[in-house]
């Protein structure tokens, strides 16, 4: 298949490192993925030679891990241990510096009060899906490896076929990504102003990066486990 009309998320998810490339020519490959990458450059204005010239660089070098090769229970604990924890560890203090922000500098950056609330809503937001994934969702994939591995069969979840709560995931990912984006255009893609103090930039440049790490974490699901659990439940219930 033409590499132009592969879908942004696939080819992330062939190569991890042509994520840069897409996150610095602005095009979404977790919560927007499923869109060919001719398509995403015309949404974005962006050069497909600029692009596809970037794209061959980045994958010129070895990935250091291939998330595709891993199994299921590799995958969910990597997302949990590294992706759910980064969350939780970092939520508390990026709360704490937006509200000390929008109190000290919302009369001069009126901006501030939007993003701390955009941002309180995500962190809510966040804790209850993840803690939806580690005690629901989680579990039954790694029940269906166990059982696959096995040769036992399991009973029908409760939630009838996987799709319906992978669909409900992806729906909440695209709901994170919306307010990220917002976030990102209300504080001019995490840009401090001149007058800005330290935690300004702190807060800012914590943001810009719990906004990188949420982008990984969406996209390790939606791209990759996701579908393969699907196929995995298929085949257990053809």
């Amino acid at each position: 298949m033409n590499i132009t009309q592969k879908k942004v998320g696939g080819i992330v998810a062939e190569n991890f490192r042509t994520a840069k490339v897409f996150t610095e020519y602005g095009i979404d490959f977790c919560c927007k993925g499923g869109i060919s990458l001719e398509a995403a450059c015309e949404k974005n204005g962006v050069s497909m030679e600029d692009i596809l010239k970037d794209l061959e660089q980045a994958v010129q070098t070895p990935e250091d891990v291939t998330y595709t090769d891993f199994g299921f229970s590799q995958l969910i604990d990597h997302i949990v241990n590294t992706h759910h924890k980064y969350v939780e560890d970092t939520v508390p203090a990026l709360k704490a510096y937006l509200q000390k922000l929008s109190m000290v500098h919302g009369s001069r950056h009126p901006e501030l009060h939007e993003i701390k609330d955009l941002f309180m809503e995500s962190a809510d937001a966040l804790t209850i899906h993840m803690k939806k994934e580690e005690f629901v969702l989680f579990p039954y994939i790694k029940a269906m490896e166990e059982a696959r591995n096995n040769h036992f069969s399991l009973s029908e979840p409760h939630f009838g076929h996987i799709d319906n709560p992978i669909h409900m995931m992806e729906d909440e990912h695209d709901a994170e990504g919306e307010r990220f984006r917002r976030i990102s255009e209300l504080s001019d893609g995490y840009t401090p102003p001149s007058d800005g103090c330290q935690t300004y930039r702190v807060a800012f440049a914590m943001l810009r990066e719990f906004e990188e790490d949420l982008h990984t974490h969406i996209h390790l699901e939606n791209n990759i486990l996701f579908p393969k659990a699907t196929k995995l439940f298929n085949q257990m219930n053809a």
